[in-house]
């Protein structure tokens, strides 16, 4: 029996990671709540790691937001992002863990990145200033994983998710992403009749979607590749996965296919005094595929998953 910590369980990518852990007869989850264990305290995290005889490490906990949540509290995303991973990878060190996986995204990579962007692109150029904090520490955690793989000669992998939406979701209207931000605000507007919905931006700019149980699947799969497979993909220098599903649509494309799915059917305003952001995100996915994985749900199939997982779920997200 293989146990295995995944650090951020209750968020939306660790659940998915345990859900899909789950499925292996020969995995023992361990979990912890942040009310047990603060992952930026590194006494505690120290406490923690003494107690159990932990296999590997999902390293999935983080402090995340969209635009608004990135702009407002630059501080608190470097800072708690930044603590969480020195303690958890150097906590894993020291008790012997050979094998960690550390979730990272696609804003690691430049502004103006080539597009579709490659895992070279990496430390090119300027990141988006609007989410910069917290894309310094997810480019830490790599090196990281990297140096100690390196000096320790530990397994320490990185995957890169892109845009990941699905159950567990933040659908707070201001500090969450672009899918659940739209979708409740979408489903509000049909529930109160609004005649239009606005959308920061020109609706221009251009993003990548990933169904997190993709992510999930993706991720475990990366895990268990023989370390022989991984490293013939990878380098001591870059080793890091990009995860994604390699196709892109416009904001605005989002907005209508979100208005398509929930039902609404007035009109969509494009707010153009607000930040597209970086004009566009494309994950080149053809390592991964090159190891043997393909996403492969549609992502209007996957935004009707979502939003019957929201009706479903809306006295426990407190709306």
């Amino acid at each position: 029996m293989k146990r295995v910590f995944v650090a951020g369980h209750n968020g939306m990518a660790g659940s998915a990671i345990c859900r899909q852990l789950e499925r292996d007869e020969e995995v023992e989850l361990i979990t912890v709540t942040r009310q047990d264990l603060d992952l930026t305290d590194r006494a505690q995290v120290e406490a923690f790691f003494s107690k159990q005889a932990i296999d590997e490490v999902y390293l999935a906990a983080a402090l995340v937001g969209g635009i608004h949540a990135n702009d407002t509290y630059p501080a608190d995303f470097i800072y708690s992002n930044l603590m969480i991973q020195v303690n958890v990878i150097h906590t894993a060190y020291l008790y012997g863990i050979r094998k960690l996986m550390f979730l990272g995204s696609s804003c690691i990579y430049p502004k103006l990145a080539v597009q579709p962007m490659i895992e070279d692109a990496l430390l090119t150029g300027k990141l988006e200033l609007t989410n910069e904090p917290y894309a310094v520490a997810k480019i830490a955690g790599i090196k990281m994983c990297e140096s100690y793989n390196r000096q320790y000669g530990t397994d320490y992998r990185s995957v890169m998710p892109t845009n990941l939406y699905g159950p567990g979701d933040n659908f707070h209207p201001q500090n969450s992403h672009v899918v659940p931000s739209m979708m409740r605000r979408f489903h509000e507007a049909k529930i109160n009749n609004a005649a239009e919905v606005v959308v920061w931006g020109t609706g221009k700019a251009m993003r990548e979607f990933l169904h997190v149980d993709e992510m999930a699947e993706a991720s475990v799969f990366v895990m268990n590749l023989p370390e022989e497979t991984w490293q013939q993909h990878t380098s001591p220098m870059l080793s890091h996965v990009n995860v994604g599903s390699g196709l892109d649509c416009t904001i605005a494309e989002l907005a209508h296919t979100l208005a398509d799915v929930v039902g609404y059917t007035g009109r969509v305003i494009f707010d153009t005094s607000k930040p597209d952001g970086t004009p566009r995100k494309l994950m080149d996915v053809s390592k991964l595929a090159d190891m043997g994985w393909k996403a492969e749900l549609a992502l209007k199939d996957g935004l009707r998953v979502t939003y019957q997982w929201f009706l479903d779920n809306q006295a426990e997200l407190r709306l």
